[in-house]
């Protein structure tokens, strides 16, 4: 296809314009018309338990009463969920509630909420909650931390945060400021209408700006930590922490929502980027044990030249060192978790890339190690570099001969000294630093003063205020004539790395974290797929059953951990009959299993009482009802007559059958009734259909045909023509071509039932 010319004018420009705008508007009305639907849904789900009526008898309701009280049926929904909640009464023509003031507010913070949990992401919903419920109270930004197993915490999502404070507060260990482990372990909020006390540090434009830190609960239990901050001091009266904590209760909901179980190596790249030094993260094959660069982060990058892809093996990108680092690498998952190397040196000799330094290795699991190294072109080892480029970075000169220093202004601040005392020099630094690290110090002089060489450490240095920072000192000696100037004996620079430091704990800690869950990840999948087993055992490749040839195939959810709700069952009665039956309970997970495993042999002891399956499912649906956890399900049951080849079934909210007979493959319409356990003593309707000999039908749950963008029509349209297509195959190559051919892509687990009716003789 030849290339398109280019306009010739701006036109093409407007064009454009007006194509993302238009896309835009109609973004904002799918999303405020994806948040009504929201919020109506909620609101006929509880009326479904109030009224104990179906999920369209409750749908109606919920429509009459809107046209009975000359409300909207969104701001009637926001009534009903607030009243459950215990938020505020529903308003009616009858019995008005007082406060009208309250009652719009209160729906304009449902509003809000249910449009928070409409969003794709967690910092999509912080900035929803952010500017439709906290701005009126004077919030400036909104930070939210997920709390991880490590107990520390991540940043999850946020909203009026500049990406420069928010990868500094990515990560906060256990260890965190006294707020955050106040909030953590109490469960309490913290109000600070002036700010933090002096020696805490906490995100926000100044330290006398208004903060609260509210816990994020959800069952009882904290999930993680919420942050609003305001641009200045502010007045955190009763009216403003309930309206704040009635806004932020939805963010322990938005966080539960979208914490699916990533998988190793997007965490491992997150981290990994937080570092402020270089890192990589290497690969195992499990064949071959070879090495392979998975992930850079952008100083490893940049220290490597730039021209190291992910993907290569290691010794394709860095040919000098993959032996040494290999060796370190099979040392540490030996049993070391923490491996330090001697220097190793450039790749290509002069001008190359700088040789690393201080190399640690850390095993994550049986595949990966994550590699981490200092260069000496490092730029926070430079003075005259880092001052211009880097935060928190103080140069000094010390005179030996005098006891003085001089300071940059930075210096006062990283060390907490007052700026009008004297600068201290470093060999008087010792009584301000942490006991545990003075011997460090006293290292880092001696090399100064004694062997008359550069030297790095990182000390903790203890703050007039109280408070305590990370402190990286480098400093090199100045020489003239092999011995020290007396001028100015000692250069160097000190930095403050608290927020790095911070982040390599929280780094050590989830590593070690993942660790454990790799060494446990094939016992647990080995225990899933036996229990996946136990649940829906494989069904004999074809069973000859009277009058039929049935086979059935099941396939487990995409997610290995994932066990699903699906079952099936094909079983000869004493009556001559057969049972051929599928179901699916919602959701996934252990709950779901035995949810599943109670309506399946519960069906199989009621089968043998001879009743129709319209009786069968009316003591399943009980059964449903009365079932731990109050689970739905759908599901059919059918019993087919050997005698006269009828097939007798009834179906409780699920998809329609699928008849195929002299190539053609039809749906069989399916009485139109509820779910199992919507409501109890339901009466369920009957279908008798007539099936010929050669006549194939499918039986069959959702993962074989629902798709993320799709509707169920456009799939069940395309499974219809995959049928017709292969209706001249034998049953159980007709089954197995299904399965694998199936469009479904929600990571669903999928069952399929294929029946074939002999033949006349």
């Amino acid at each position: 296809m030849p290339a398109q010319e280019p306009p010739a004018s701006g036109g093409g420009h407007e064009e454009l314009s007006a194509a993302v705008a238009s896309l835009t508007a109609e973004n904002a009305t799918l999303r405020e018309r994806l948040t009504r639907r929201h919020l109506t849904d909620l609101a006929t789900g509880i009326l479904v338990t109030q009224l104990e009526a179906s999920p369209a008898e409750a749908a109606e309701h919920l429509v009459l009463l809107a046209e009975a009280t000359g409300l909207s049926a969104e701001d009637l929904a926001a009534d009903i969920v607030n009243s459950a909640a215990g938020t505020i009464a529903v308003t009616s023509p009858t019995s008005p509630v007082g406060d009208e003031g309250a009652v719009a507010e209160a729906r304009r913070i449902r509003r809000v909420a249910t449009a928070a949990e409409a969003n794709d992401t967690v910092s999509e919903a912080a900035a929803t909650l952010l500017q439709g419920g906290m701005s009126p109270l004077g919030v400036e930004s909104l930070w939210l931390w997920r709390l991880t197993e490590s107990d520390c915490l991540r940043l999850a999502g946020h909203a009026g945060v500049s990406a420069g404070e928010a990868t500094r507060w990515q990560w906060i260990p256990p260890a965190a400021p006294a707020p955050f482990q106040q909030v953590v372990t109490e469960g309490s909020p913290v109000w600070l209408a002036s700010g933090p006390p002096p020696d805490v540090a906490l995100p926000g434009p100044g330290p006398e700006a208004a903060r609260a830190l509210l816990p994020l609960r959800l069952r009882g239990s904290t999930v993680g930590l919420a942050l609003a901050v305001w641009p200045g001091r502010a007045d955190l009266d009763e009216s403003v922490r309930r309206a704040l904590t009635d806004v932020i209760e939805v963010a322990a909901r938005v966080l539960n929502a979208t914490d699916t179980e990533p998988s190793q190596s997007p965490l491992l790249d997150d981290l990994v980027d937080a570092l402020a030094h270089p890192a990589m993260t290497l690969r195992r094959d499990p064949a071959t044990s070879s090495l392979s660069v998975e992930h850079l982060n952008g100083p490893a990058s940049e220290a490597l030249g730039g021209t190291h892809q992910t993907g290569q093996p290691l010794e394709v990108a860095l040919p000098r060192h993959h032996s040494d680092l290999a060796l370190l690498s099979r040392r540490a998952h030996s049993g070391t978790s923490l491996q330090r190397a001697a220097r190793l040196p450039p790749e290509h000799g002069a001008g190359s890339p700088a040789p690393l330094l201080d190399v640690r290795v850390l095993p994550v699991g049986a595949e990966r190690t994550v590699v981490l190294w200092h260069t000496s072109s490092d730029r926070r080892l430079s003075a005259t570099r880092a001052v211009g480029q880097l935060q928190g970075v103080a140069p000094f000169e010390d005179d030996l001969t005098r006891g003085t220093s001089k300071w940059s202004e930075q210096a006062y601040g990283i060390l907490g000294i007052d700026r009008e005392s004297e600068p201290i020099p470093l060999t008087a630094l010792r009584l301000r630093v942490h006991p545990e690290d003075r011997d460090d110090l006293t290292e880092l002089l001696m090399t100064l003063t004694e062997r008359r060489k550069g030297a790095v450490a990182v000390v903790r240095v203890i703050r007039d205020d109280g408070g305590m920072r990370h402190v990286r000192i480098a400093a090199e000696p100045l020489m003239e004539e092999g011995a020290l100037t007396g001028i100015t004996g000692i250069t160097g620079v000190y930095q403050d790395v608290s927020t790095g430091f911070h982040t390599e704990v929280a780094l050590t800690a989830t590593f070690d974290q993942l660790t454990a869950v790799q060494a446990q990840a094939t016992l647990r999948h080995r225990l899933v797929l036996q229990l996946q087993q136990a649940i829906v055992p494989e069904m004999p490749a074809l069973q000859r059953l009277p009058g039929l040839q049935a086979t059935a195939r099941y396939r487990p959810a995409a997610q290995e951990y994932r066990v699903g709700g699906d079952w099936y069952d094909v079983i000869p009665l004493p009556s001559g009959k057969v049972l051929v039956a599928v179901g699916d309970i919602a959701g996934h997970g252990i709950d779901a299993a035995t949810g599943m495993v109670a309506l399946r042999n519960a069906l199989r002891g009621l089968a043998f009482t001879g009743r129709t399956p319209g009786r069968l499912m009316e003591w399943l649906n009980d059964v449903t009802v009365n079932t731990q956890g109050h689970p739905t399900a759908t599901a059919v049951c059918a019993l087919y007559d050997p005698a006269d080849r009828t097939l007798c079934w009834a179906s409780a909210g699920h998809l329609p059958l699928l008849l195929i007979r002299d190539g053609r493959a039809r749906l069989l319409d399916p009485p139109r009734d509820i779910l199992l356990g919507a409501v109890p003593s339901f009466v369920y309707q009957e279908r008798t259909t007539q099936l010929l000999p050669g006549d194939t039908l499918l039986l069959y749950t959702d993962g074989l045909i629902e798709r993320r963008h799709d509707g169920l029509d456009e799939g069940l349209t395309t499974l219809l023509r995959a049928a017709e297509k292969l209706s001249s195959l034998e049953v159980e190559e007709q089954a197995d071509r299904l399965l694998s051919g199936a469009t479904g892509d929600t990571d669903d687990d999928t069952s399929l039932i294929a029946v074939r009716v002999c033949p006349e003789r």
